[in-house]
């Protein structure tokens, strides 16, 4: 059984200095890392929060990734597939179900779906010119509808391998948008020819 959240704290307070700041991350001696360790501290751990604070979408009538079902690059029954803009890599895109599930309620239909269509984004991303690979993420602490992110790492970049990426993401200029969307509807396309769908029609709602 997990440690209870007072558990969890007075644990990691032990580590912790007089301040409950706890020594800096191993990662941020990594190669790779976005800062320099010197002059970096980590903030004061805080205590638990009870009850969490509701996630965004919690009540499906209030989640904006249903009202959004129109939006998107490319369109199932069950799933659709958004660009992500004003990001700092070459691509950033989202996967969502058409219906409101997370991860832990996802029918198993479902769930062999994303894992496929996971496969076949990946692919695609990977198979743009200049983008080595695509990294794949699901957090869930902020919207209770599940959706997953798809990163494109670029090409040649050393120090944005791995677990940073995210962080490097939010502190590079932004990417300029025209390539990003070429880049987006060539992976749509992609997908539309190996595993079905469809594109928008310029103008029009998905299920027109």
């Amino acid at each position: 059984m997990a440690l209870r959240p007072d558990e969890f704290y007075d644990h990691a307070l032990a580590a912790a200095d007089g301040e409950r700041r706890l020594p800096l991350a191993r990662m941020t001696g990594w190669d790779i890392s976005p800062f320099e360790p010197e002059g970096l501290r980590v903030p004061p751990l805080r205590p638990p929060v009870l009850p969490e604070p509701a996630r965004h979408g919690e009540d499906p009538s209030d989640c904006g990734a249903c009202r959004d079902r129109a939006d998107g690059i490319w369109f199932n029954d069950s799933w659709r597939l958004t660009r992500i803009t004003e990001v700092g890599v070459p691509l950033v895109l989202m996967l969502h179900p058409m219906e409101h599930h997370d991860m832990a309620d996802l029918p198993d239909e479902l769930a062999a779906e994303l894992g496929i269509l996971s496969t076949h984004i990946v692919r695609h991303v990977q198979a743009l010119p200049h983008i080595s690979r695509a990294h794949v993420y699901r957090i869930g602490d902020g919207g209770a509808h599940l959706h997953i992110w798809f990163f494109a790492r670029p090409e040649g970049q050393s120090q944005l391998y791995g677990s940073w990426l995210p962080v490097w993401d939010d502190l590079l200029p932004e990417y300029p948008a025209e390539v990003a969307e070429a880049d987006a509807a060539i992976v749509a396309d992609a997908l539309v020819a190996s595993i079905g769908g469809r594109r928008p029609a310029v103008g029009s709602s998905p299920h027109d």
